[in-house]
């Protein structure tokens, strides 16, 4: 088979229409449920005040807006997949965007810009500053180029659509954009993976920034043990990009039928005693007598593997916290570790080192 032809048979797997269609159409599929956004979806819908008063003004001014992309769904109804920033703030502004419950609970009142200073305190209805109706049909007028993925399409097209879109200049962060593509792919495993990300040990212990929790960096590192854990040392050698990695292996755990209710119970008891033994210097740098800096990311990932794998094995709890101790007092000082967690260490240097090294501390160290 030559290029030509693989590009071929893959455009075959994809069926695509495209049309323009009014605002107030895709606000009234909006209101009938025949154009749906996932309401798990709008806890990354943070576009600042500014951005979306500049929205509305370039709608009113007549400026084009960028395509939207949907995926029909065998039902006919169209699952927004890119577009989720711009449609929901018009949603918001024109009062009929609904939250996780169903409930329309505010609305965008809108603020004086360069060109139109007059928009100060506009609102779309119930209000002294009510949108002129003449304004509001002209706003409801205005065209967006809709892109759809048929349902016809392969099945996984609208995942590696999305994952496509929002990754590379995306306001979201990668673990963001997984979440997202969870949602997609298997709602109730992104909701367990919600569920093991809010564990009180596990928080206490890693003592990360507000800025990292708000981009679900501990969703990510939840994500990141339990990809360790569950990959052989051959499946970590030849890792190109550490992003993609966790996401081919967020797919797998989403399609994999694995115990979550013991998964969960086990990462419970991982936390637990890791909490009761090292307290907030769990993933610290030891540094003389004492712990210092903040969260150690290559710390946690022999740390927490090496915990979790050890009761995996059914080891003694017992010795557990003794153990817990002795590494975290000496992991500073071990050769693998010294070498492979330095400045600039990738993690696809590091992991196929890793692994064998909390094996080697927590499993084989009789």
């Amino acid at each position: 088979m030559n290029l030509l032809q693989q590009v071929e048979e893959k455009r075959k797997e994809i069926f695509t229409d495209s049309y323009p269609m009014s605002i107030g159409e895709l606000v009234n599929l909006y209101k009938d449920g025949d154009l749906e956004i996932n309401p798990a979806f709008q806890r990354f819908f943070r576009w600042s005040e500014t951005q979306k008063v500049r929205l509305i003004e370039s709608i009113l001014l007549g400026i084009p807006l960028p395509s939207i992309f949907v995926a029909q769904r065998e039902d006919g109804v169209w699952d927004l997949v890119d577009g989720l920033q711009r449609i929901s703030t018009i949603l918001y502004f024109m009062n009929e965007l609904k939250n996780e419950e169903g409930v329309v609970d505010s609305s965008l009142k809108l603020s004086a810009t360069e060109y139109l200073p007059l928009l100060d305190g506009v609102v779309w209805k119930g209000d002294d500053k009510e949108l002129d109706s003449s304004l509001k049909r002209l706003f409801k007028r205005e065209k967006i180029e809709i892109k759809i993925i048929k349902k016809e399409s392969d099945t996984s097209t609208k995942f590696e659509l999305f994952q496509r879109l929002n990754t590379g200049g995306s306001q979201l962060s990668d673990q963001e954009v997984r979440n997202c593509l969870l949602i997609m792919l298997n709602e109730d495993f992104y909701k367990i993976l919600v569920d093991l990300s809010k564990d009180q040990n596990f928080n206490e212990t890693i003592s990360i920034t507000e800025r990292l929790y708000e981009e679900r960096y501990e969703m990510e590192l939840i994500l990141r043990l339990l990809s360790l854990a569950n990959s052989e040392e051959d499946g970590l050698k030849n890792i190109p990009d550490v992003s993609d990695f966790l996401t081919e292996k967020l797919k797998y755990f989403a399609d994999s039928g694995l115990n979550w209710v013991d998964e969960k119970e086990l990462l419970a008891k991982t936390f637990r005693i890791i909490n009761a033994t090292l307290s907030d210097n769990s993933f610290k740098r030891k540094v003389g007598d004492d712990f210092k800096g903040g969260f150690q990311l290559t710390i946690f990932e022999v740390i927490a593997t090496g915990t979790y794998l050890y009761l995996k094995a059914g080891k003694d709890e017992a010795e557990l916290p003794a153990l817990l101790r002795s590494v975290s007092n000496n992991l500073g000082s071990n050769e693998i570790f010294t070498r492979y967690s330095g400045s600039g260490s990738k993690a696809n240097y590091r992991w196929p080192k890793f692994v064998p090294l909390a094996v080697s501390l927590f499993i084989d160290e009789d």
